[in-house]
């Protein structure tokens, strides 16, 4: 079958991973709501095209945090890649230098982080981080990225504890026994995926850790999980360099906005003073084109970066991200955008429905 769009993708994964593991990667915490609303609010946006424009050379490339990438996609952070692919993050690394954007690798990731370095060196690579309740662990995985040429440190700030999501909790989730969390392994007795893993996070960590990430590493630092102007006020007083709207693929708190929804309200907030990005929901170049023009600076995506994995690993991820492109590039052109530099918010309007 011809691979058209992401829901092919989707498609397939579904019909070929294993119950348990197309479960972990589709949940929502709840009802879903917010998962679902992720990928409903862009259907509340409409273009409002500008025509009769010479869009004969398009350039989509752009800059996150001032490296080039080849179009305004990048892979977000996501764990157990190996449930997708037996190669896993390696696959993944390799895939996202192939088409020169970033990847941001997982704490929990399945792959060391020196794995995921060796096999796309030289490509464009994030870490992101969750903190432990025994901070030297989380200390010792930020100075490992940063000599390993990682070049961001990405903080996930919506986990204090796991979101409920009731397929986990039926299924019995946990990592089959010949996968293992590579980046902490020796760091916890508990190794294993297991419903008592996440009670290691630390849900003490507050904006003041934010000083204490900043001298245990160089590395600009962006924070993940934000969806109020409140909070992306103060990420730019504690001195970050980037933040992500998102609301963790609709696992965390239910209920919550489309980071669609949201993203308006921190662009204003933050004033360009730092770099704003998102993740959630994007399933077509158009969805792109949508949080470039309410003002993202780059999207990232979760999910469908794992069906591309479930389909031919690094070859299937390279095609998730190619079709993005190429319908990204078609959407600009249709919209009559020929850079990065005309997308603006004149380019869309919300539904009155």
């Amino acid at each position: 079958m011809a691979m058209v769009c992401l829901s092919d993708f989707e498609a397939y994964a579904k019909k070929y991973l294993p119950k348990i593991a197309w479960d972990f990667f589709a949940a929502g915490a709840d009802d879903c709501s917010t998962r679902d609303e992720n990928i409903l609010a862009y259907k509340r946006i409409h273009f409002r095209p500008r025509l009769l424009r010479d869009v004969s050379m398009m350039d989509i490339g752009t800059k996150i945090l001032g490296t080039e990438i080849s179009f305004p996609v990048g892979i977000a952070p996501t764990g157990f890649h190996q449930l997708a692919w037996p190669d896993g993050e390696k696959s993944t690394a390799r895939a996202a230098k192939a088409m020169n954007t970033c990847y941001i690798a997982s704490t929990y990731s399945t792959c060391t982080l020196e794995e995921i370095s060796a096999a796309a060196p030289g490509g464009l690579r994030w870490f992101q981080l969750y903190i432990h309740r025994n901070r030297a662990v989380s200390q010792q995985l930020v100075q490992r990225a940063e000599a390993l040429g990682f070049q961001g440190l990405v903080l996930t700030a919506d986990l204090p504890y796991t979101g409920k999501r009731r397929d986990d909790v039926r299924n019995g989730f946990r990592l089959p026994p010949h996968m293992k969390l590579k980046n902490l392994e020796g760091a916890f007795e508990v190794c294993k995926m297991s419903p008592s893993f996440h009670s290691l996070l630390d849900p003490s960590v507050t904006w003041n850790d934010i000083y204490w990430l900043r001298s245990l590493t160089h590395l600009p630092i962006i924070i993940k999980g934000i969806l109020t102007k409140e909070d992306a006020e103060l990420a730019v007083r504690h001195g970050v360099q980037g933040i992500i709207v998102s609301n963790h693929g609709g696992r965390q708190l239910d209920g919550v906005p489309a980071t669609i929804d949201a993203l308006v309200e921190v662009v204003e907030a933050v004033q360009s003073r730092v770099e704003v990005y998102l993740d959630g929901g994007i399933r077509k170049g158009s969805d792109v084109l949508k949080a470039l023009a309410l003002g993202a600076k780059c999207v990232f995506i979760g999910r469908p970066a794992l069906w591309g994995l479930a389909y031919k690993g690094e070859e299937g991820l390279q095609e998730v991200l190619r079709i993005l492109q190429d319908e990204f590039r078609l959407s600009m052109a249709l919209a009559g955008c020929a850079s990065i530099s005309e997308i603006g918010q004149h380019l869309v309007q919300f539904s009155k429905l």
